[in-house]
Parts: structure tokens; C-alpha cells; sequence
């Protein structure tokens, strides 16, 4: 036991000669501080109260969930965007990633031919107003499919071929 004890007085002895050779810090009044002061100062700073609009378009931008809304205000918006007229006919299909990574590509899909027809006329103007809501270079390209055609095979067994002549988009 006495052998226990001496060491820990060598050991104590140790660390007060160590703490003697250190430089000490000035004394603040007790009260140590670590990193920058936590007081606020006439600025604003992190523990102010913000806005709720300011801190969820924070948390957006640090979880890099913009383009993920923005993507769905343009389908929820899309009659809005374009036009009812356009919006009954006309409709957004699917939102890919280019495959570079930067954009997206929007693929719409007509319910006529006439239509799809009638939007690559109209694609001009309906960028510069997807451009406006989402911003320019969100949505890189716009690719216009025509109405989905008919599966003509029933059964087990079917002739290879075009099946109908008739024009599907």
C-alpha cells in the first residue's frame, strides 16, 4: 500500500513541476471560454432569431434539395406555367439527370400527335418560362414524345413487324 502511495506522490510532484514550466493563460474571471466569443454583438449571427422562409431555404441549399423542389413546383405549377390549354393536352412525363450531371432533362408527353407537333413549334417560348420559374440551366433540354401507342401483342405468339400502319407520335 505504501508503495501506492508514494507513487502517487512522485506522480503529483510530476505534474506540478510540469505546470510550473508552462506559460499560463491570463485568468478570466473563472470562466473559460473556448473558440470565438459566444456573446452576440451588434451583428446578426447563427443564434438570432431567423424567418422561417430564411431557415428552410437554408436547409434546402445544405441538404442540396433545390432542384428536387423546384422540379416538383414545375408539375404542381405546370397548368400555371404553360397554359390550361397547353396543360390539358400536354403533360410532364418524367425529369431525368443529364448525363453529364449538371441539369436535368424534362420529357413531356403529348396526348396527339398534333400536339407533340404543336409544342416542338411552341418550345421556344415554353423554355424561357420553365427558365423563369426554375431558373436558367435547371432544366437543360426538353425531349417531346408523342401519345404512347397500343400494345398489339395478345397471347403467346405474335408476327415480328410493325403491327398497324397508323401513326402513333
Amino acid at each position: 500500500m505504501s508503495d501506492q502511495v508514494d507513487a502517487a506522490r512522485e506522480a503529483l510532484a510530476r505534474a506540478r513541476a510540469a505546470s510550473r514550466h508552462r506559460p499560463s493563460a491570463p485568468s478570466s474571471g473563472g470562466i473559460r471560454r473556448s473558440g470565438p466569443d459566444p456573446r452576440s454583438g451588434p451583428g446578426p449571427d447563427g443564434r438570432d432569431p431567423q424567418t422561417l422562409g430564411d431557415s428552410v431555404s437554408r436547409l434546402l441549399r445544405e441538404r442540396g434539395w433545390e432542384q428536387a423542389t423546384a422540379v416538383g413546383g414545375l408539375t404542381s405549377r405546370w397548368a400555371e406555367i404553360v397554359g390550361p390549354e397547353i396543360a390539358e393536352h400536354v403533360a410532364p412525363e418524367t425529369f431525368e439527370q443529364a448525363p453529364d450531371g449538371r441539369g436535368l432533362i424534362l420529357v413531356l408527353r403529348a396526348d396527339s400527335s398534333a400536339w407533340a407537333t404543336t409544342l416542338r413549334l411552341l418550345l421556344p417560348q415554353i423554355r424561357s418560362r420553365i427558365d423563369e420559374e426554375l431558373g436558367s440551366g435547371t432544366v437543360r433540354d426538353i425531349t417531346i414524345l408523342g401519345p404512347a401507342a397500343p400494345s398489339w401483342k395478345h397471347g403467346r405468339l405474335h408476327v415480328r413487324g410493325r403491327g398497324p400502319r397508323d401513326t402513333y407520335g
